[in-house]
C-alpha cells in the first residue's frame, strides 16, 4: 500500500509540531511531502533535516534563501519554494494526498482555498479561512470533491458528535453546544482587565498554544471565531449554536438532539486527537495522548458566557448574522488589534473596541469573491491601525 503524502502548512507552529509528533508514530502509513514556515529558518531547516521533505516553503522571500543555502551546506537535496505561490503549489500538488491547514490567521487563506480547489482531503485547522470565505471556501470543496475534515477540538468534537458530520434538524439536530475554558481571565475582577499584561494574557490554563491564539481565547474571540467557522461547517444558523463556558476543557463540544439526547466527545486537552482523527478518519489511529482518567478529574463543571466580560463574542455573533463580508472585516481587525496588544501599544480592553470601529466601517457584501476578501482584509488591517493610533494619542 502506498505511503499517504501528506503537506503540513505550518509545521513550526504548534498544530504543525503536533501533526509531525502523530505522523511519527506511523511510519508505514505517511510521507513527509512538504513543510511550510513563516520565517522561522532555524525551525524550519531542523525540521527539512528530521524528515526530509519533498519541498519546504518559507513565506518570506529572504527567509527562503537563507534556508535554502543552510539545506545545501548540510547536504539535504529538500527543494526550497517561496511565497504565497509556494505555499499554493505545496498545497495543491498532484501527489499530495493529505493538507494539513495549520497557518494562523488571513495568511493561510489562499493555500487552504487551494488544496479545496485541488480536490485534496484538508484537515483545517486554520479557522480564518471559513471566517473570510465561508460561502466560497464551502463551494470550492464542494465542487472541487474536497474531504474537508475539521481540527479544531471544538469542531472536530462537533463532527464526531454528528451522524456523518452533518447538521439539520432533518438528522433530529436541534442545538450544537460550543464549549470554551473561559481562558486565564475568567475569574479576574472586571476592573482588572484593562491593566491585563500579554504574558497574563497567554498563559492558558489547559491548553499549549501559540500567542494570537492565546489572546484570542482571553478575550473568547476564539469562541466567536469558532461559531462562524461551525455555522460553515455545518450549514447551522448561528442561533442555533450556543457557547458554554467549561473550565475543565475535558468537554470539547456537544451535539443536543431533538429527543433530548446530547452526545459529547471528551477528551485530554491535547490536540493531537483531532489531528490523529482527522488523518485516520474513518479509521483510529493512536495519537500518543494519554487515556482520559475521569475519576481524576473529579468533576466536570459549566457556566453561563459572561458577557460583559467577554464582549469581543457579541461582534462575532454579529459578524455571523451579517452578511460575509462583514467577518472578513472582523478577522482582520481582530489580528491587528492582538498583535498591536502583545506589542502593548494598546490595552487588553482596547480590543474589542479596534473591532467595533472597524466593522461600522466595513461595507456590507453579501458573497464576497476572492478579489473582494483580499481588499476588504487589507482595508479593514488600515482601519484597525488607524483605530489604534487614535487610542493612543487620546490616553
Amino acid at each position: 500500500m502506498a505511503l499517504q503524502q501528506v503537506t503540513i502548512l505550518g509545521a513550526t507552529g504548534s498544530v504543525g509540531s503536533s501533526t509531525l509528533d502523530v505522523l511519527a508514530r506511523h511510519p508505514g502509513q505517511y510521507n513527509i511531502f512538504a513543510l511550510t514556515a513563516n520565517n522561522s529558518v532555524v525551525a524550519l531547516l531542523e525540521l527539512c533535516l528530521r524528515f526530509r521533505p519533498i519541498f519546504a516553503v518559507m513565506r518570506d522571500e529572504s527567509a527562503a534563501q537563507a534556508l535554502e543555502a543552510e539545506l545545501k551546506r548540510q547536504r539535504c537535496d529538500t527543494t526550497v519554494l517561496a511565497g504565497n505561490e509556494g505555499l499554493c503549489h505545496v498545497a495543491s500538488c498532484a501527489e499530495v494526498d493529505t493538507v494539513m491547514a495549520a497557518i494562523v490567521g488571513a495568511a493561510g487563506l489562499e493555500s487552504s482555498l487551494a488544496a479545496a480547489k485541488a480536490g485534496k482531503r484538508l484537515l483545517l485547522a486554520n479557522k480564518e479561512s471559513l471566517v473570510m470565505s465561508g460561502a466560497l471556501f464551502m463551494e470550492t470543496a464542494r465542487s472541487n470533491g474536497a474531504e474537508l475534515l475539521p481540527i479544531d477540538s471544538e469542531h472536530n468534537a462537533i463532527f464526531q458528535c454528528l451522524a456523518n458530520g452533518a447538521a439539520g434538524h432533518a438528522d433530529g439536530v436541534s442545538k450544537i453546544l460550543l464549549t470554551g475554558s473561559g481562558g486565564p481571565l475568567r475569574t479576574l475582577p472586571l476592573n482588572e482587565l484593562q491593566s491585563v499584561t500579554p504574558d497574563q494574557a497567554c498563559a492558558h490554563p489547559n491548553w499549549d498554544m501559540g500567542r494570537k491564539i492565546s489572546v484570542d481565547s482571553a478575550t473568547m474571540m476564539n469562541k466567536g471565531l469558532e461559531l462562524i467557522e461551525a455555522k460553515w461547517l455545518f450549514d447551522t444558523s448561528p442561533d442555533k449554536i450556543e457557547i458554554v463556558i467549561h473550565p475543565q476543557s475535558t468537554i470539547h463540544s456537544m451535539v443536543q438532539y431533538v429527543d433530548g439526547s446530547v452526545m459529547a466527545q471528551l477528551g485530554n486537552p491535547d490536540m493531537r486527537i483531532p489531528i490523529a482523527h482527522g488523518l485516520g478518519w474513518p479509521a483510529r489511529l493512536a495519537s500518543g495522548v494519554d487515556a482520559l482518567d475521569l475519576v481524576a478529574i473529579g468533576q466536570l463543571t459549566f457556566e453561563p458566557l459572561d458577557r460583559a466580560r467577554f464582549p469581543a463574542v457579541a461582534l462575532a455573533e454579529h459578524a455571523a448574522n451579517a452578511l460575509g463580508s462583514i467577518s472578513i472585516g472582523l478577522n482582520a481587525a481582530n489580528e491587528i488589534a492582538v498583535d498591536s496588544f502583545l506589542r502593548e501599544l494598546i490595552r487588553f480592553t482596547d480590543i474589542p473596541i479596534v473591532i467595533e470601529a472597524v466593522l461600522d466601517q466595513t461595507e456590507e457584501i453579501e458573497t464576497p469573491t476572492i478579489e473582494h476578501i483580499l481588499s476588504i482584509d487589507t482595508e479593514s488591517r488600515q482601519k484597525a491601525n488607524e483605530q489604534i493610533k487614535k487610542l493612543a494619542k487620546s490616553r
